[in-house]
């Protein structure tokens, strides 16, 4: 265990240098001024040996002397305190230049991995990566730049200021110093797992606040909320174990190496004091080595304090790379076709998926769609309806088989122009916050305000938008904020309506809205659908009977094909689900 932990921390390390290399200017000006810094601190305390050396008893004070030395203190304290000032800057500057390009490298991976992994994982763990995760990073990383780099040159500054003092004191001081790196090392090491602990369950909890707040009112609607409040107690209760677990063994670090560079300190002090007595040292050298003693001491303190920052800030930068490090979606191929002049011709010959290797779902699909076909998908729920569209899309691929558009492989061209060719509108709609113009142009940007109207009055959605505060610049909140489902579909629908694709793909497009204003939307798809091919999934299967063919899907298979005609004198399966909805 400890050396698989190791072995991560390692990794981990290795990769926020390669971060770090872009930024070498920043962190070696840091390095430099960390030098001057603590060259100019521990020069101080020779200053103040020389100016207790110039107080030789009473009445024999060399005061043109003191105000010398003190004016090389002042410009030593001047000097430093700029050094450090720009050395703060520097930190800074490289900790969230680095933070933000860690944060886009996570975004931009989010943008390309696979809808598996997001359907696999909770949005809200997510999140957590990407948010608090390299919150805590940039904590960590700071502290680290701003008093590991300042903590190092000090010790190595002191011993070299020691040796040129006393020999022997010094080597009383070095012998000490190895007890104190084994504590701190020997703790440090047992607290990075309790670390990557926290950070895992802090984003279980996260997930779990994400997943209720968005879904309160089923929460409340169906009196879950003692359930809701029972898990998130436990996870909060681990939670609280861990953090206590890894604050409790970290905080040991402190006070242990301080006990130790207490025993460094009385060292100095006693041969010292010995060597003052026997002359081999002066009264201001000893004050001077005391000085140094300290200071020796203190960036050892400071580092366990780092070191405890640090493995928290490890534990949460090895979660963040592994979403950056996560497999993507199969990228393009380097010679992938554009799809262009789509006609609407699409084949699937022999289709096999399932999401579960395990589970087979799909088998065995083919069809052949003409040009301006509209085609329905209709079967009961779980038969595959939906993965028939992901698969359209290549959200998913094929396990077996192939869809061509246009006679070409959906895997042999780009992503963006096979979905460009595609208007989609599914039964969960997506707003963004914005206004209402900026969710209905997400496709057509440059859309002009004539052709937003002409499309929202298509699929009458002008009228309640201007019946809004501010029209169709309105803003609304996340995922349409205060506006009904039926509202948020038809703004969907009319961002489909302004973009007029060549192929169209309607998952219950019209499930959420009034069976008043759907007659009239079914009016505006069938002008829309006109020369256009359309793939509809529908439940309620008055909205498909024009279709030009009506696939009836089972267990992954189609079973029944044709018109609603045609399909009806079957008297099949279609035609039992048909008299179900329709016969009273």
């Amino acid at each position: 265990m400890a050396n698989k932990v190791d072995s991560r921390q390692k990794e981990t390390l290795k990769k926020v240098l390669r971060y770090m290399k872009r930024y070498w200017f920043f962190l070696g000006l840091s390095i430099v001024l960390a030098a001057i810094t603590v060259a100019s601190t521990l020069y101080l305390p020779l200053l103040t040996g020389d100016v207790v050396d110039c107080i030789l008893g009473p009445g024999n004070v060399d005061f043109a002397a003191i105000f010398g030395i003190l004016q090389k203190m002042g410009v030593l304290i001047a000097v430093t305190a700029l050094a450090q000032w720009i050395m703060n800057v520097c930190n800074n500057k490289m900790t969230y230049q680095i933070v933000r390009d860690i944060r886009n490298e996570a975004f931009a991976k989010i943008e390309i991995l696979p809808l598996k992994y997001i359907d696999g994982h909770a949005h809200g763990e997510i999140v957590s990566r990407v948010i608090a995760d390299v919150d805590q990073f940039a904590d960590g990383l700071l502290m680290g730049f701003t008093q590991l780099f300042t903590g190092v040159i000090t010790i190595l500054g002191t011993i070299g200021f020691m040796l040129s003092v006393n020999v022997g004191i010094t080597l009383v001081v070095l012998l000490v110093t190895p007890v104190s790196l084994f504590v701190a090392s020997f703790i440090a090491k047992r607290t990075f797992h309790m670390f990557r602990l926290q950070s895992e369950t802090r984003g279980e909890q996260t997930a779990l606040i994400d997943e209720m707040i968005g879904n309160q009112k089923v929460v409340q609607a169906f009196g879950h909320e003692d359930e809701a409040l029972e898990k998130f107690d436990e996870i909060n209760g681990r939670l609280q174990k861990y953090s206590l677990q890894a604050i409790f063994f970290s905080s040991i670090t402190n006070p242990a190496t301080r006990f130790v560079n207490s025993l460094v300190y009385t060292g100095v002090g006693v041969t010292g004091a010995l060597a003052a007595i026997s002359g081999r040292l002066s009264v201001g050298q000893l004050s001077c080595f005391l000085s140094y003693a300290n200071q020796y001491t203190k960036p050892f303190n400071e580092i366990s304090g780092v070191i405890t920052e640090l493995q928290n800030a490890i534990a949460c930068a090895g979660r963040v790379f592994e979403l950056i490090e996560e497999e993507p979606q199969i990228p393009d191929a380097d010679n992938a076709a554009t799809l262009s002049h789509i006609q609407g011709k699409v084949d699937l010959t022999n289709v096999a998926f399932s999401y579960d290797p395990k589970q087979k779902l799909i088998e065995n699909l083919n069809l052949t769609v003409k040009p301006g076909q509209r085609v329905a998908i209709v079967g009961p729920t779980g038969c595959g309806k939906t993965t028939v569209i992901n698969l359209l899309m290549r959200f998913y691929d094929v396990t077996a088989g192939s869809i061509k558009v246009e006679d070409i492989d959906i895997r042999e061209m780009t992503r963006h122009s096979l979905r460009a060719g595609y208007g989609m509108v599914l039964q969960e709609t997506w707003l963004r916050s914005g206004t209402i113009r900026d969710n209905i142009t997400i496709g057509k940007p440059d859309a002009t305000d004539e052709e937003v109207i002409a499309a929202a009055k298509a699929c009458h959605a002008h009228s309640f938008i201007m019946r809004l505060a501010d029209g169709y610049n309105t803003q609304i909140g996340e995922d349409g904020g205060s506006l009904s489902q039926g509202q948020k579909q038809l703004l969907c629908i009319t961002r489909i309506m302004l973009c007029k694709p060549p192929m169209l793909i309607l998952d219950e497009a019209t499930s959420s809205i009034d069976t008043r204003t759907e007659i009239k939307i079914q009016n505006a798809f069938a002008k829309l659908m006109e020369g256009r091919t359309s793939f509809i999934v529908a439940h309620r299967l008055s909205t498909i009977r024009n279709a030009d063919i009506i696939l009836v899907m089972k267990d992954g298979k189609i079973i029944e094909q044709g018109n609603h005609e045609a399909l009806l004198e079957k008297n099949g399966f279609y035609a039992g689900l048909y008299m179900s909805q329709y016969s009273y």
